[in-house]
């Protein structure tokens, strides 16, 4: 196939956009301007591919603008792609080419997802005209019949012996004028379970929300926050090679802000929609805590922001962060990390359309606020970000990305393997690590640890095989009775603390037994010191604190206790 006039200009606008910070600011924004113009004039026809492409360029420079003539252009052609869309499904082009996770979410496109119980509530809050559900292909009948005879009365006459039962029918005799989504939400809002309850109940259903862009804020071909100053490239980005994580950890602390509530509320339903519009969702985002976000500004025109768990939706030990970038205004990323004592896991994707732009640099100042908050010495990466069942990952090289960043891989002979591709690499430019051994290196965790770090100290520990260790110790000692032993472990702990739990607020109280059940694998807790005892005591009521900081921090001052789960967690 014949190339497009507008292939052509997007392939000129690509190589532009190389060389930013290489020519003078001027002579480049009058050559992105006259590209701009040319492809603004040219027909789009059936050429989805090269639209998307389009649009996603003028994203990266409405993100990285080298001047303000060049971001004013960019919003001013952001604002018609919309049309453009329209344009090219009515000339006949494949909508499902703008379906693929990495180019979804463009504005006058539909994403469809199966969104978990908090994010549908938020759509139906937010966006109630704008959402659907699609049942076509819908294959979960028996969750159907098991669940809405709960605020359907008499559906049980059908459900419970009839081969096929009409529930759209039931649906739309008892929702009345009111939508589906908001109708069948409304409904688990009303029924008398815990939050928790209500979200498993209605996860099971693995409803498909439709959410129709067309003329939404919350695309990303629009989404923005309100900014006043803007960072323009009049010099190189930086690249992988100029960061190093070792120096950027040794610089002093960044400025740290907590927003108010009204502030907070916004950027947690920004980062909602940041994510929905990709298909996406992050647990810790979709169950934040607007009582604290907080907001660094890192420089170049980029903003952090970082969001906790609610007390009730917490992990039962490790402390949980969340977050996400914003470049001149534009979402351009977002991340997670779970830390417990001085090691921190973490997930970092930046998104398709900006991985170009200084994506080394902004993961560092991650990496810095992380230390910054949760004060952690060694942080690991899990497989899942370096390629194990992830191809993208494979195809980009991401072992490599961490790997000259510093990160070594947990695993010895994987870190033999990656030292030996190193030599290759070494004795020939050329030579490029084939995936089928990309995919091997990526089967461990890599980790960088800081100088002060105890190196290889969590080498051999997962979190998992601590919930594996009190699973085996509640199958020998209690036949597998769960609930036989928290009762046992509490009044164990309670005895230890001397301390009665039932004072404690109900988030504690689920704190209070979570620990109780790995303390329980410790042997000789019952021979701690008294001070020892009083800091566990602590901690725990720290857990259900309106932030985690301070909880983690009591946690990296009880060596004792570290050693202790440390091993627990190390021991298959």
């Amino acid at each position: 196939m014949a190339q497009t006039k507008l292939a052509t200009l997007v392939s000129q606008l690509e190589q532009a956009r190389t060389q930013i910070g290489l020519i003078p600011a001027k002579k480049l924004e009058q050559k992105f301007l006259r590209l701009f113009s040319a492809a603004d004039r040219a027909p789009v026809g059936k050429d989805a591919e090269s639209l998307i492409r389009f649009h996603d360029l003028l994203l990266f420079l409405r993100a990285f603008p080298p001047t303000v003539a060049v971001l004013r252009r960019a919003d001013l052609l952001l604002a018609k792609i919309e049309a453009k869309v329209k344009t090219v499904l009515a000339a006949g082009a494949d909508p499902d080419l703008f379906t693929p996770e990495e180019v979804a979410g463009i504005a006058g496109t539909v994403v469809e997802a199966t969104f978990s119980y908090p994010v549908a509530l938020w759509l139906v809050q937010h966006y109630p005209r704008e959402i659907s559900i699609q049942w076509d292909g819908y294959e979960r009948d028996t969750q159907r019949g098991l669940i809405w005879p709960r605020f359907m009365p008499l559906l049980e006459e059908d459900s419970l012996i009839e081969a096929y039962v009409p529930f759209l029918d039931w649906l739309k005799a008892a929702r009345g004028q009111v939508g589906e989504l908001p109708w069948l939400v409304q409904q688990f809002q009303r029924l008398p379970l815990s939050e928790k309850e209500k979200a498993a109940l209605y996860d099971a259903q693995e409803i498909l929300v439709q959410w129709d862009l067309t003329g939404s804020r919350a695309s990303r071909t629009h989404l923005r926050k309100p900014t006043q100053r803007f960072y323009f490239h009049q010099g190189p980005l930086i690249q992988r090679r100029q960061v190093s994580i070792a120096d950027e950890l040794a610089k002093p602390p960044l400025p740290i802000k907590s927003l108010p509530q009204p502030q907070s509320e916004k950027i947690l339903d920004m980062m909602k929609e940041t994510l929905g519009v990709r298909y996406r969702e992050l647990y810790g985002i979709s169950n934040a805590s607007s009582a604290w976000v907080a907001q660094a500004n890192i420089g170049r025109g980029a903003e952090i922001y970082l969001c906790g768990l609610q007390p009730d939706k917490r992990q039962p030990l490790r402390a949980y962060l969340a977050g996400f970038t914003v470049k001149n205004g534009v979402p351009i990323n977002y991340f997670e990390c779970s830390s417990l004592f001085d090691w921190t896991e973490i997930g970092f994707n930046t998104f398709p359309a900006y991985r170009d732009g200084e994506t080394a640099w902004i993961y560092a100042q991650t990496l810095r606020l992380l230390k910054q908050l949760h004060g952690t010495n060694a942080i690991s990466v899990y497989p899942y970000q370096i390629g194990d069942d992830n191809e993208e990952a494979i195809a980009s090289g991401a072992f490599w990305f961490y790997r000259k960043l510093g990160f070594r891989s947990m695993n010895p002979e994987l870190e033999q393997l990656a030292q030996s591709e190193e030599k290759k690499i070494s004795a020939n430019s050329k030579y490029r690590t084939p995936a089928r051994t990309l995919r091997k290196l990526s089967k461990a965790n890599v980790v960088f640890e800081t100088s002060e770090a105890q190196r290889g100290a969590w080498d051999k520990f997962s979190i998992r095989n601590v919930g594996l260790a009190v699973q085996r110790q509640t199958a020998k000692d209690f036949s597998g009775n769960s609930q036989a032993m928290l009762h046992a472990a509490n009044k164990k702990l309670a005895n230890q603390l001397h301390f009665n739990p039932s004072k404690l607020k109900p988030d504690q109280q689920t704190a209070f037994a979570d620990f109780a059940a790995v303390l329980n694998l410790i042997p000789d807790f019952t021979r701690w010191s008294a001070e020892e005892k009083s800091a566990v005591r602590a901690i725990i009521a720290a857990k259900a604190a309106k932030t985690e900081l301070n909880y983690l921090q009591l946690l990296q001052k009880h060596a004792r206790l570290r050693k202790a789960i440390l091993q627990i967690g190390s021991t298959r």
